[in-house]
């Protein structure tokens, strides 16, 4: 059950419950006065009730419930109700992916630790809850290790015409020595989709200059450092070297070109895989009076090598041009924090710094919260900063910016001023992109503003740049490398093993039985996808990027660094309403058998309602029965519409509850019975913010005061109507 952002699912005569989505559950005292409960209970019944003894007491098999952590540790009188009744507790969020897995993938055992540590002194167990599910996992954390690698741009501006290999026509650059061939070879650079010059040798090939290409004329300003930098890589190991025309003192490359410093040195090698050649040249290393140089690629040491250069990369960069370009807004790289920055539209804590964990480099970053979505009014979430001078009328103006998104985002820049400028709108992703927009000044401009109202989410804006073309610079765009199917199935099972093996190592002297994998089915009683298109904040499917056998791997897991008499459970919902997807479930758990896994148990949550049938109870239980598996009710309550029920609706609830009780033991043999687990222990709203508000699904009501339903699942479990021994007379 994800309390916080339940969806409920509603069905047409069977009263059919969402998933159980089990997110954090506030449990809090009760109000001073008490809370409305409904209609008064009979007082022959209400002291039948209060006669009852513990409900453990009226069983053999393990008794349970579902509770929130925090009120345990905190509040005395819910921790007595709790240990009093019950011989197992499932701690209802915080074991999980979502609670316990930080942002660097990091596992905070602190408070299930106290939560196990009070336990132990009640007597009671601890059942885990769950290992590897789809929802309430820390899904910025899962979604940022498969997300791609954004290799920031240089420091200034590329001075390198790169326009000739763009479009294939190499004008301006020379191929002096061809070798078996040098073309463009489109979507075969670094990022999907991108383009890369390919040079063949030939089987002649013996000196570097075999196989050779020319840059065109860069022009250089005396006294400034320069970088050459470029992605390359070859079908086998190969061996380069840059070479450069006379107006260098020395026409061969820096020792080191990852650029780590060093003395010059013939040639670098090449592999399978891309790497970055960097190459700087500082004042110095130029003949005096240079105005510009040319480079060679030399390729040709070796004979039959292929090798690729990805277009997009390849860049002279003027190291010292970024120290004259005048920036028209101040602290533009948030080194500085957000200083000069301000919200003019949104809430309270829209606007905050960024540490250097969230920056596109450097040091910080500006991060805006826009809580609302409203495509039409941008500006109803608005970041401001001022311009350092106002336009001049007719001059052309750039605005480049970095930007990321948490989820799939908008953007839209503006200006202040008599005559506004209006970006359209630039969508947004997880990965940074370089943003730029130019236009011509009206002489009123006096502000800039980030308009990020149009889609909800997170934001991180960084490296803004306000030229008016008067001097150079201007960011070089940063190169994105999408990570493959088989490299993100790779890093989500390393993800998986790190989770599940550590927790299971951690609580393998306290914890005994685990809901490995929660909730795999759809309703059609087919497997889930991953592409079920929930868009809430901690979705994230496992299956999706590990396929059919990742509950396989999980219960291996499991079994490997747990405990071999530990019971390992499946869990689903709404397998008494749906027997299709019952019979789903138990023929994903002979698969999952099938290939090596052992799965000792299957839980049956059970949020069912007065209307729920019967008669599919009774079948789902002789279903589960079949498997021969442990058996569990997971997760039982019963919804009754209301959180003012009457006195029938009261009797209903408890005929409910011993129907359910009475099936589970009619039909699961004993060998078979591991337990029933009642999911909350009160009416109480603050038990209900996020689970089935205004509801009264529970055994106790909103004071904490037993209900009729207490002694129908009472007498479910001792097999008889235990009011009829009670010897005295009772209140009329």
């Amino acid at each position: 059950m994800k309390y916080k952002y339940i969806i409920p699912v509603i069905a047409s005569s069977l009263m059919l419950l969402a998933s159980c989505d089990d997110n954090l559950m506030e449990w809090e005292k009760d109000p001073e006065h008490g809370e409305v409960t409904g209609a008064e209970l009979p007082l022959e019944l209400v002291e039948k009730i209060s006669r009852y003894d513990n409900l453990k007491t009226y069983t053999d098999f393990v008794l349970g419930n579902g509770i929130g952590a925090d009120l345990y540790l905190t509040d005395a009188t819910y921790r007595k109700i709790v240990n009093d009744n019950f011989d197992e507790v499932t701690p209802g969020y915080e074991m999980k992916h979502g609670a316990m897995v930080n942002s660097k993938g990091e596992i905070n055992f602190t408070k299930v630790d106290a939560f196990i540590a009070e336990t132990k002194k009640a007597g009671l167990t601890v059942f885990g809850h769950t290992l590897v599910w789809h929802s309430n996992q820390n899904a910025s954390y899962l979604n940022s290790i498969i997300a791609p690698t954004v290799i920031t741009g240089s420091s200034g501006t590329n001075t390198l015409d790169v326009a000739g290999l763009k479009n294939g026509t190499f004008t301006n650059w020379a191929r002096n020595n061809p070798g078996k061939g040098i073309a463009i070879a489109a979507n075969e650079g670094l990022a999907t989709g991108s383009q890369a010059i390919k040079l063949e040798s030939s089987a002649a090939s013996s000196a570097p200059y075999n196989l050779q290409l020319t840059s065109p004329d860069v022009s250089i300003v005396s006294g400034h450092n320069y970088e050459i930098s470029f992605y390359i890589k070859s079908d086998v190991t190969g061996k380069g070297r840059i070479s450069f025309n006379a107006s260098l003192t020395n026409q061969y490359p820096y020792k080191d070109w990852f650029s780590t410093g060093g003395s010059w040195t013939e040639a670098f090698a090449t592999t399978s895989a891309w790497q970055q050649v960097k190459i700087k040249l500082a004042p110095g290393d130029f003949v005096g009076g240079s105005t510009n140089f040319k480079f060679n690629i030399d390729l040709g040491y070796l004979p039959n090598v292929t090798y690729l250069i990805d277009v997009n990369t390849i860049a002279v960069v003027d190291l010292d041009a970024a120290a004259t370009v005048t920036n028209l807004v101040a602290n533009g790289n948030f080194n500085a924090g957000i200083s000069g920055w301000s919200k003019y539209n949104g809430a309270n804590d829209a606007l905050s710094a960024a540490g250097a964990s969230d920056a596109y480099e450097g040091t910080g970053a500006m991060k805006v919260v826009n809580a609302t979505s409203d495509a039409a009014n941008q500006w109803k979430t608005q970041i401001h900063a001022d311009f350092t001078s106002t336009f001049t009328s007719g001059k052309e103006y750039t605005i480049s910016y970095m930007i990321r998104s948490e989820a799939t985002g908008s953007v839209r820049c503006s200006t202040t001023g008599t005559t506004a400028h209006y970006q359209g709108d630039q969508a947004t992703t997880p990965t940074w992109k370089l943003v730029e927009w130019k236009f011509t000044g009206n002489g009123t401009e006096t502000g800039l503003n980030f308009d990020l109202g149009g889609a909800a989410g997170t934001y991180y804006i960084d490296n803004v740049l306000v030229t008016d073309g008067s001097s150079g610079g201007g960011p070089t765009a940063p190169i994105t490398i999408n990570k493959t199917d088989a490299e993100k199935t790779k890093i989500i099972g390393d993800a998986m093993a790190d989770w599940v093996s550590k927790m299971m190592t951690h609580y393998k002297t306290s914890v005994f039985a685990w809901d490995v994998v929660n909730e795999p089915m759809k309703e059609d009683g087919t497997l889930r996808t991953g592409n079920e298109g929930d868009t809430a904040a901690d979705f994230f499917s496992w299956i999706k990027y590990l396929g059919k056998d990742y509950a396989v791997t999980a219960f291996k897991l499991a079994r490997q660094y747990g405990n071999s008499t530990d019971k390992l459970f499946i869990n689903d919902y709404n397998l008494e309403s749906r027997l299709d997807k019952c019979d789903g479930l138990i023929q994903y758990v002979e698969y999952i058998e099938s290939q090596g896994g052992k799965v000792d148990g299957i839980g049956t949550q059970m949020h069912i309602g007065l209307n729920t049938d019967k008669d599919k109870i009774a079948q789902m239980f002789q279903k589960l029965a079949a498997t021969g598996k442990l058996i569990k009710i997971s997760e039982l309550d019963v919804r009754l519409g209301t959180n003012a029920p009457t006195v029938a609706q009261q009797a209903s609830q408890a005929e409910m509850y011993q129907y359910v009780v009475d099936m589970y033991k009619k039909y699961i043999p004993a060998a078979q019975q591991y337990g029933i687990t009642v999911w909350g222990v009160s009416d109480n709203s603050k038990e209900h913010e996020f689970w089935l508000p205004d509801e009264a699904p529970n055994l106790w009501d909103a004071n904490y005061v037993r209900k009729h339903a207490y002694k129908g699942t009472a007498d479910g479990l001792a097999g008889k109507d235990v009011s009829k021994d009670f010897s005295g007379e009772l209140v009329k």
